[in-house]
C-alpha cells in the first residue's frame, strides 16, 4: 500500500513538472517568434528583425524622397518603395523584404503578448511584453499614417504639394525605429505614442535578461 502511494505521489509530482515544463516551452516559444524564428519571414527570421529591416528601408526611401525635392516623379518613386516596405499588399513591387513593417510590429504585439498570457509566464515576461508590445502598436499606427501620406505624395499633381507631404512622410519613416519624444520631456519611452522599434528591442532585450537569456 505504502509503494503504491509513492509510486502515485512520484506521478504526480513528475505531471506537475511535465506542465510546467510545457508551460514555460509555450512563453519561450513566442518569444522566440519575436526575436529569432517566425514561419514565412525572410529567411525565416525573427519578427521584431523583420520589422526593424524593413522599418529600415522605408527610411532611406523617405529620406531619398525629400532629397527628390522638385521633382514630381522622383518623390512620387520612392513614395511607392515607402509604401512596399511598409505594406507590400498596398504596392507589390519595390525594394522591400515583401514582408512589411506594419505586418511585422503586428505579428511582435501578437506573440509577446500571447507569451505574456501563456500559463507560467513571469512577472518579467507580463511586464516588459506589456512595453514591446505598445511600441510595436505605435509602429503599427504609424504604419497607416505613412500609408495615408505616402499615397497623398503619389496623387499630387503639383511638386510644391507633394513636397510637403514628404516631408512628413519622411519625419514619420524616420520614427519606426527611433520613435518621438511626444510629451517632449527630452526622452523616448515605451508609452503610446512614444515608442518606435528601437524601445521595443530595448525592453525585449531587458525581458531575455530577466530570463536569463
Amino acid at each position: 500500500m505504502r509503494h503504491a502511494t509513492r509510486v502515485l505521489f512520484a506521478l504526480t509530482v513528475l505531471a506537475a513538472a511535465v506542465t510546467v515544463s510545457a508551460q514555460q516551452d509555450m512563453v519561450k516559444t513566442h518569444i522566440g517568434h519575436v526575436t529569432t524564428a517566425f514561419n514565412g519571414t525572410p529567411n525565416g527570421q525573427g519578427l521584431l528583425p523583420t520589422a526593424a529591416a524593413e522599418a529600415k528601408i522605408a527610411a532611406q526611401h523617405a529620406a531619398l524622397a525629400m532629397k527628390s525635392e522638385g521633382n514630381l516623379d522622383g518623390m512620387k518613386l520612392h513614395a511607392g518603395h515607402v509604401i512596399h516596405a511598409v505594406d507590400p499588399t498596398v504596392e507589390m513591387k519595390g525594394p522591400g523584404l515583401n514582408y512589411g513593417v506594419k505586418r511585422a510590429a503586428q505579428g511582435v504585439a501578437q506573440h509577446i503578448e500571447l507569451a505574456a498570457k501563456a500559463p507560467g509566464a513571469s512577472k518579467n515576461v507580463m511586464t516588459h511584453s506589456m512595453h514591446v508590445a505598445t511600441s510595436a502598436g505605435n509602429v503599427v499606427k504609424w504604419s497607416d499614417e505613412i500609408l495615408k501620406t505616402a499615397g497623398d505624395v503619389r496623387s499630387a499633381t503639383d511638386a510644391k504639394v507633394a513636397a510637403g507631404h514628404v516631408a512628413h512622410l519622411n519625419m514619420l519613416a524616420q520614427q519606426l525605429a527611433s520613435g518621438v519624444d511626444a510629451d517632449k520631456n527630452g526622452q523616448i519611452g515605451w508609452q503610446a505614442g512614444e515608442g518606435g522599434l528601437q524601445q521595443a528591442d530595448m525592453h525585449m532585450n531587458l525581458l531575455l535578461k530577466g530570463e536569463g537569456q
